[in-house]
């Protein structure tokens, strides 16, 4: 009979623990708490009011339904846990499946993972790899100072004398507006022919090398043309390395003068945009050039600096910031008559990518007003260096400071807190072009050991704001051979297309002396570097033998990876490095933050944790047990670790060599090999074979069946002890086809999946074998052909019992097309072998649910029927309880797996969204289980996450940081001969050609692979399996609209059997809980707050910061322009004119441009 119709405000009998606070109606506990369950169960009929009693009494002859039982469900949830049991025991073959590998024991042999042996060994190899590397920068930078010693300098020297390879000269030739081909210059640039190659990713010559030269360098200036006589003969030296390592990628020299100099010979990747390269901006350069810094920058925002001036200003801090790296310090500060910091950061922080990103948004917000204050920025200087409570560099320390000019020299203040050990140095930049007298800026530069720069307009920011490393270079040159130290970078991105890279650097130091018994000469000549990619430091790490969640990794000082199986980098960045935290690679606990700090100080050790991991596909959290251990890589900053699970010490290797290796037959004429054949699967079925390094000759490809058949042809002709393979790989595959093959013969073909409503039975291995039966399921199969890097196969070593995996939905997707296609629920476990007391886990094997069928099963499964009769109906004088099957119009019940996703329903129209999280099924009941418990949340940050570009904001209609005159200004004669006069007079000019700067920038060109998408950082929540483990009854209070809920836990796998009463009322919509990536847009968690307890680090061991012997008497020069308006406006005329504009460079305010 229909049941009757509830309205809200019914009560709903049954037994509940206390109720839960809904949403809205007193406080929520805040993202990240959990709420545990309260006090003993009790009654629900003590917590009704006596007028909501009245529906519980059925009237006389009327047949009346009431919440299940607690018992009731619980027999509902032992009838789900035995029909899954069954199903897995008979079609899984987990038994089965160890007995064949009993049986088979002749054909291989248990190892043992050893830790500390192979971490040792590990890092005994990177170390010989860098080492040869080592050894031919020492050859290249021993052979520049000879060179450059004994070359002869030449003022008359032209273009025409020097012959060289122009790496840019290809690109410059179809650019018709090139300066260069309009003056004629290729006359001295050679053509050479270049050959494929793989090593690196390009087309190369060996008998050459290449040189590129800045956009903003005259490539025919006296300077230029000497540093490109003396470095040819690198060619040879580079060349006889080559001969010696031919392993040997980029070799390349920086010069401070801005060439670069590079072998082998390749073009230059010349970019859409204008290509502003210039190497001495390269972090590994500036890491080779000098010592970790200290740096406070300081800008005048007075009054005077307006319009232009103030622009200029704001971008040449931008520059100055990217000429930082990881291991520097910053601060930013402005001035006027108070100093203030530019940002939320109070002290010196890392120079490292999100904070630099921090500074250079907080610059752009800079206002002018106010009078100079010299001594106060100063003084705020001085106080953020002499701040020792914090994280800093210590190593040199400087003040940058950028004015438009000022009369005070502030002697005083350099009294008190730097004469007369002068440990800070200043740089002074005269920013603009004005009137003003900058000897005061020239006097404190030079007492301060720094250097004065003048910034006139656009085109010198980037040559000035760079130039001030040679100034730091001098103590490192007067040391001479103690400076002579390689030191390696971060992971960067090759500009050359290499891709991931670190590269060893070491600098070059001017050996000459300008005349005898003059003191030595305290220049750098520049920094000459080799590059390693990290693809061949990975191929020296173990790569299966491992397990699937077994990894080796490395850091830096830093603490940045250098290799870990989750650095991955969405979009990369040449001009920044990759800077991935090995507690961002990992979900951060104190364990780990105690083995980085280990690492970091370069000790050994071991340590098991319990920890948290991520699956492959970041949908599910793990609570797993973790060996790590790790040791100091020799001569180099970094340190290697080795992570295996308890299940992954020991492994299989196939040992075939008393049936096979005698006979020397091609592989194809082994036994188990012909059930790798095609014509096999339709009786064994369909094997997918893991894409890996089998062969040197074998031809990769993403299409798995092309793989296999390349495979198969390549196998015509090795033979098994073919030292062009890897043996044991190959034997190891063919050991799991035989094997996979037994447990099809033995179980899977002589059973009725459809009896069971399954879709297809698996086993995958780790020899790398996927067999999927029948053979027409591969159809359907989405899984990676990869068993290591597939998420299944993963979680189910880690996991326990059987692991259920729904198809993956995104809630922004249409939900699945049952109609037209089957879907399938995979349920997997892992095989568990104890052979001679030692344990392995080499394989998964699984069942694939027909989606449809097994919600039908599920509903019977979860009913009061007693046999497979009719669905029990209650009767017209009975009370009965609800059960899933006859009341699913008034009774919801679900499973959940351990992340909250939705496997199976009783209701029909809910399974369209099977695979997607619960909140957006039910976020009502989701909440409540999260707040009762069943679920914790992990919250945690991608950082190399790939965005679309952000829109522009709506800036307005004004100019950027004008100066507006008032009416008072323009009737005062002595305001137009002020510099704030003339500045806005540049304004004026510079808005008539470069018409953008007083527009909002605008969106990238359309088709622009950097306004497509750029690196950003996401965040990321996932749901795992609370502390609650008992069968739970529950109500939702919802005012009038309360639900009565019930959970439990099913044995032996990972999901969560729901019963809840449905909702009748829109009011008990409330929050709700969200676990897909959101887009970060402060770029994750407050970098204001985490700088207040950053994570430890290390500097490099050694620091050049002073020498008793430094000669600072060169400390920059300059004159002032005399307060004539009339010669200012024709030398700005000039320029302007001069230059012809390019058509529509719309770039950001703080980028470069040429003028």
């Amino acid at each position: 009979m229909a049941v009757p119709a509830r309205t809200c405000g019914a009560s709903r009998p049954g037994p509940a623990r206390t109720a839960l606070p809904w949403p809205g109606r007193g406080p929520r506990p805040g993202p990240g708490a959990r709420r545990p369950p309260s006090g003993p169960p009790r009654p629900l009929l003590l917590l009704l009011p006596p007028l909501l009693l009245l529906p519980l009494l059925a009237a006389p002859g009327a047949s009346a339904y009431s919440f299940p039982q607690q018992h009731t469900m619980q027999h509902w949830a032992r009838r789900l846990e035995q029909e899954i049991d069954g199903v897995m025991r008979i079609f899984g073959g987990v038994q089965q499946l160890r007995e064949i590998y009993k049986d088979n024991r002749n054909l291989f042999e248990v190892q043992e993972n050893e830790p500390q042996k192979l971490v040792e060994k590990v890092a005994g190899d990177i170390e010989s790899l860098l080492d040869r590397k080592v050894q031919a920068l020492k050859r290249l930078a021993d052979a520049a100072e000879n060179f450059q010693k004994a070359h002869r300098w030449q003022d008359n020297i032209k273009e025409e004398d020097i012959l060289y390879y122009d790496a840019k000269a290809d690109a410059e030739l179809d650019d018709p507006e090139s300066e260069d081909v309009e003056r004629g210059s290729k006359a001295s640039t050679l053509r050479l022919d270049f050959v494929e190659d793989s090593n690196f990713k390009n087309k190369v010559n060996y008998s050459y090398t290449a040189v590129q030269i800045p956009t903003d360098i005259y490539k025919g200036s006296t300077v230029i043309l000497n540093e490109l006589n003396w470095t040819e003969a690198l060619e040879n030296v580079f060349i006889e390395n080559r001969r010696q390592d031919p392993t040997l990628l980029w070799q390349v020299f920086g010069s401070a003068t801005g060439v670069t100099r590079y072998y082998p010979a390749t073009p230059w990747r010349a970019p859409k945009k204008i290509d502003l390269y210039d190497v001495r901006r390269r972090p590994w350069y500036i890491q080779g050039a000098s010592s970790p810094k200290d740096m406070v920058i300081i800008v005048d925002v007075s009054g005077s600096v307006s319009g232009l001036t103030l622009k200029l200003m704001k971008t040449s801090v931008c520059e100055m910031l990217d000429t930082l790296s990881d291991d520097d310090y910053v601060n930013v500060a402005s001035f006027n008559e108070k100093a203030q910091p530019v940002s939320c950061f109070t002290h010196l922080v890392q120079a490292n990518v999100r904070n630099k990103k921090v500074f250079k948004e907080a610059v752009q917000g800079m206002v002018a007003k106010g009078t100079t204050g010299y001594k106060a920025g100063f003084e705020y200087a001085f106080d953020q260096l002499q701040n020792s409570n914090i994280t800093r560099a210590n190593c040199n320390k400087m003040i940058m400071m950028f004015t438009d000019g000022g009369e005070d020299r502030v002697q005083d203040v350099f009294e008190k807190y730097n004469w007369p050990n002068r440990t800070v140095r200043v740089f002074t930049f005269s920013v603009g072009q004005h009137n003003y007298d900058v000897t005061p800026l020239q006097w404190m530069a030079c007492a301060n050991k720094g250097y004065y720069f003048e910034i006139p307009s656009i085109g010198a920011i980037r040559i000035n704001t760079q130039e001030y490393l040679d100034v730091l270079g001098r103590p490192m040159v007067l040391a001479g051979k103690e400076a002579k130290q390689v030191q390696w970078t971060n992971v960067y991105e090759d500009a050359l297309g290499l891709g991931l890279v670190v590269t060893g650097t070491l600098p070059v130091f001017n050996l000459t002396q300008d005349g005898p018994g003059e003191k030595k000469n305290q220049l750098i000549l520049g920094v000459m570097g080799i590059d390693v990619a990290l693809n061949d430091i990975k191929r020296l790490t173990p790569n299966y033998t491992l397990g699937a969640n077994g990894y080796v990794f490395a850091i830096d000082l830093n603490g940045y990876v250098l290799l870990h199986p989750n650095l991955k980098p969405q979009t990369t960045n040449f001009r920044e490095p990759v800077t991935l935290d090995f507690l961002d690679a990992e979900l951060e606990d104190e364990n780990k933050e105690e083995i980085r700090r280990s690492m970091i100080d370069g000790n050994k050790g071991h340590k098991q944790i319990r920890t948290l991991v991520k699956s492959l596909d970041e949908r599910y959290v793990d609570e797993v047990m973790r060996n790590y251990t790790w040791v100091p890589i020799r001569s180099t900053n970094y340190s290697l670790g080795l992570v295996l699970p308890p299940y992954s010490t020991f492994y299989l290797q196939a040992n075939l060599s008393d049936q096979i290796l005698q006979v020397k037959l091609p592989i194809s004429k082994l036994k188990d090999f012909e059930f790798l054949l095609p014509s096999s699967f339709e009786s064994e079925g369909h094997v997918f074979i893991a894409p890996r390094e089998y062969c040197k000759d074998l031809n990769a490809s993403d299409n798995n069946t092309e793989f296999l058949k390349n495979f198969i042809e390549l196998m015509e002709k090795v033979t098994p002890d073919s030292k062009q393979c890897n043996n044991f790989l190959l034997h190891n595959l063919i050991l799991d086809t035989g094997i996979t093959q037994q447990l099809v013969e033995r179980v899977w073909r002589d059973q009725d999946l459809n009896t069971y409503s399954l879709l297809a039975v698996f086993a995958a291995t780790d020899g790398g074998i996927t067999r999927v039966f029948p053979n027409k399921a591969a159809d359907d199969w989405t899984e990676n052909p990869e068993p290591f890097n597939a998420s299944f196969y993963r979680r189910s070593l880690d996991n326990h019992g059987y692991v259920f995996k729904p198809p993956h939905q995104d809630a922004l997707l249409r939900p699945l097309e049952l109609e037209n296609d089957t879907v399938g629920i995979l349920v997997s476990t892992a095989v568990e072998l104890s052979l001679g007391g030692r344990t392995l886990r080499p394989a998964v094997v699984g069942v694939k649910l027909d989606l449809e069928a097994w919600a039908e099963k599920f509903k019977v499964l979860a009913s009061n029927r007693t046999h497979q009769d009719q669905p029990q109906k209650c009767g017209p004088s009975s009370h009965c309880e609800m059960d899933c099957e006859v009341n699913n119009e008034d009774l919801l019940c679900v499973l959940i797996d351990d992340g909250g996703f939705l496997v199976l329903s009783n209701q029909n129209h809910q399974w369209d969204q099977v695979g997607r999280f619960f909140s957006e099924v039910d976020a009502n009941l989701m909440l409540a289980l999260y707040n009762n418990s069943f679920y914790t949340r992990k919250e945690s940050y991608d950082y190399q996450a790939a965005c679309a570009p952000q829109p522009p904001g709506n800036l307005g209609a004004a100019p950027r940081g004008v100066f507006v005159p008032t009416i008072a200004d323009f009737l005062n004669l002595a305001w137009w001969t002020s510099a704030a006069a003339w500045s806005l007079f540049q304004q004026l000019l510079y808005g008539l050609i470069y018409h953008s700067w007083f527009q909002a920038d605008p969106a990238e060109a359309e088709g622009n692979a950097e306004a497509r998408e750029s690196s950003c950082v996401m965040k990321q929540t996932q749901y795992y399996f609370g502390s609650v483990n008992a069968s739970y009854n529950a109500i939702i209070d919802c005012g009038n609209c309360s639900r009565l809920f019930h959970a439990q836990r099913l044995t032996n796998t990972n999901l969560l059997f729901v019963v809840a009463e449905k909702p009748l009322c829109s009011q008990c919509e409330g929050g709700r809980l969200l676990q897909k990536e959101t887009h970060c847009p402060a770029d994750g968690p407050e970098q204001c707050e985490l700088v207040q307890r950053p994570r430890y680090r290390r500097g490099p061991h050694i620091c050049f910061d002073y020498n008793a012997t430094e000669d600072t008497s060169d400390c920059g020069r300059g004159a002032s322009f005399p307060p004539s308006l009339g010669v200012l406006v024709s030398l700005q005329l000039l320029l302007l004119l001069g230059l012809p504009p390019r058509p529509q460079p719309q770039v950001h305010a703080h980028a470069s441009r040429r003028v």
